[in-house]
């Protein structure tokens, strides 16, 4: 693709893990800050160098402010396969871009990164020296400089063979840092009230920036938990709410899932998380409800629906029933007025899922799930979909050497007719997922199959 004139080119300095979820992360923020992906380069792959254009430094600066995928932004003034590559390119670079940073009155001063490899200082003071040739008029300032320079060296992705010289060398002016800290900062370690699925910080974060929550958004999450993803969309200023089944886990009550710890304390709950970051005021509510039996009336409401569904594996996927649907060999209770619970197959479940977001999401609004996956057994086929949502993404985290989840990302494009119309949806599309158990049995018959070979080889 060619890229307009009027466009600057910028260098992407990316985080070396969750690499599957990196591409998609940048395009949907980019996508929401007005700004339009374009690349300038044929593929990234695992490469943590990316040189994209974008249309202005504010974009680049918003940007900035929401990704966890990337550590920093540079606008790239040069860009070579060798040092004498590097300096032709800034020679041919625009002076007059470069003056306002390089200025008389000005503080600067040069940094040296390098991928898969460690300078010494005295090689690190001799690429600075050899970059004399730009006009820097201003003063060296190593501690408050108002500009900030690098050169980044790469030398590839294999550790056991680092070459001598780098396979690429960028030269760039320093615009902004990612938000990294947020993993940190947001770690469910801290956390006030946890569970046995609590998310993860950082995949909480992408998975907001994915459904391009933003300020004012209403985000809803119908198989809560304690919240984590909540928080996530919180700290970027939506109003946050949710449903779940589990009693217990919605009002904070039970068996706490921290170690050295029994019993959950009168204030661990999920308003108790959002007021631990300050983020309170954008706590609607979380209710005790069947994500099989919804109950909000007919209408738009959501600007995006987050959710982890259980597969399972660690929580059970369980909805409530009525005496009529209790299997045959089970007393009944006449006088019962509480829902019995029954199991919730994973069919029925992504298509209730599908069909919800497509009700009740507004148009343009995102959907952002996990899918869990047997490997073995895994086409793109397989993704649920519906008339209503387009695929946007399709992002794997591997679970074990035969099981993965899937990070799915759906936009609403169509408004929602009738349910029953969609009824068809529960076709041979859905059949890797029917089966109350079938994904747990899938899962565990790995587990089951590699103690069986340890057994084996340590009688042998």
């Amino acid at each position: 693709m060619a890229v307009p004139a009027s466009l600057n080119r910028y260098l992407l300095l990316m985080a070396q893990e969750h690499l599957e979820f990196r591409l998609p992360e940048i395009k949907s923020l980019l996508s929401l800050f007005g700004g339009q992906f374009i690349n300038s380069q044929e593929t990234y792959g695992k490469s943590p160098f990316w040189i994209l254009s974008i249309p202005s430094e504010d974009i680049a600066r918003n940007l900035m402010k929401r990704t966890v995928c990337a550590k920093s932004i540079f606008e790239l003034w040069g860009h070579g396969k060798s040092p004498e590559e590097l300096y032709t390119s800034l020679k041919n670079y625009p002076v007059e871009k470069m003056v306002p940073f390089l200025h008389s009155e000005s503080t600067y001063k040069i940094k040296i990164h390098t991928f898969n490899k460690t300078l010494t200082q005295e090689e690190k003071v001799k690429r600075i020296d050899a970059l004399e040739f730009l006009p820097f008029e201003g003063k060296v300032n190593l501690k408050k400089p108002q500009h900030v320079f690098s050169v980044l060296e790469d030398y590839g992705l294999d550790p056991n063979r680092i070459p001598e010289n780098p396979h690429n060398i960028y030269f760039g002016r320093w615009i902004a840092d990612g938000q990294r800290e947020l993993i940190e900062s947001y770690s469910v370690k801290k956390r006030h009230f946890i569970g046995n699925t609590s998310m993860d910080a950082g995949l909480s974060f992408i998975m907001a920036n994915h459904a391009k929550v933003k300020e004012n958004d209403v985000v809803f999450d119908p198989f809560v938990g304690t919240g984590g993803l909540l928080i996530a969309s919180a700290h970027f200023g939506a109003y946050v709410c949710g449903t779940d089944i589990d009693y217990n886990t919605v009002h904070g009550l039970g068996k706490a899932s921290r170690k050295n710890q029994k019993w959950r304390g009168p204030d661990e709950n999920i308003r108790a998380n959002l007021r631990q970051y300050g983020l309170e005021k954008f706590y609607l509510d979380v209710l005790v409800s069947d994500a099989s039996k919804p109950s909000w009336r007919k209408g738009t409401y959501f600007d995006a629906i987050i959710t982890d569904p259980p597969y399972g594996i660690r929580e059970s996927t369980r909805r409530s029933g009525s005496q009529k649907e209790i299997p045959k060999g089970i007393e009944k209770c006449p006088e019962s007025h509480v829902p019995v619970s029954l199991s919730y197959h994973l069919s029925d479940m992504f298509f209730d899922l599908l069909n919800f977001a497509a009700e009740t999401l507004v148009l343009g609004g995102r959907l952002v799930y996990w899918l869990p996956v047997y490997t073995p057994e895994y086409t793109e086929e397989m993704v649920p979909w519906h008339p209503c949502l387009k695929l946007i993404s399709n992002c794997e985290q591997k679970l074990s050497s035969h099981t993965a989840r899937r990070l799915i990302t759906m936009e609403k494009v169509k408004e929602f007719e009738d349910r029953d119309q969609y009824s068809h949806l529960l076709s041979d599309h859905f059949l890797p997922y029917q089966g109350h158990n079938s994904f747990r049995e899938k899962y565990f018959s790995g587990v089951t199959k590699r103690i069986a070979k340890e057994e084996k080889s340590s009688q042998e």
